[in-house]
């Protein structure tokens, strides 16, 4: 599993991450979607890593998902932001579009 980070998303990354934050964690958000297969791919920050989650290959920064998770991802995905929100995608096409600047708080 791979992703790009393009440079905007990666400044806005950057502004809201706290200090002890060390790890881009992709989650399957779930939180009232009625079951664990509705949901949706979103971003935070992990301050430590455990021993169920697993690298997810970036040059920009360290990225991890959980091992049971990475189901809901694709191999190469693009994390962008469009001024507002951070769009997340692949080459099948839109993983979610919009995830809000407050999924990283």
């Amino acid at each position: 599993m791979e992703l790009t980070i393009t440079k905007q998303a990666l400044e806005k990354v950057e502004e809201n991450r706290d200090i002890n934050d060390r790890y881009l964690f992709l989650t399957y958000d779930i939180d009232g979607c009625g079951c664990g297969v509705n949901g949706m791919p979103t971003i935070s920050w992990k301050e430590e890593k455990e021993d169920s989650d697993i690298p997810v290959t970036c040059e920009e920064i360290p990225v991890i998902v959980h091992y049971q998770q990475k189901v809901f991802f694709a191999k190469n995905m693009k994390l962008d932001f469009n001024g507002q929100t951070f769009r997340l995608s692949s080459t099948e096409g839109m993983l979610n579009p919009f995830i809000p600047l407050n999924a990283l708080q």
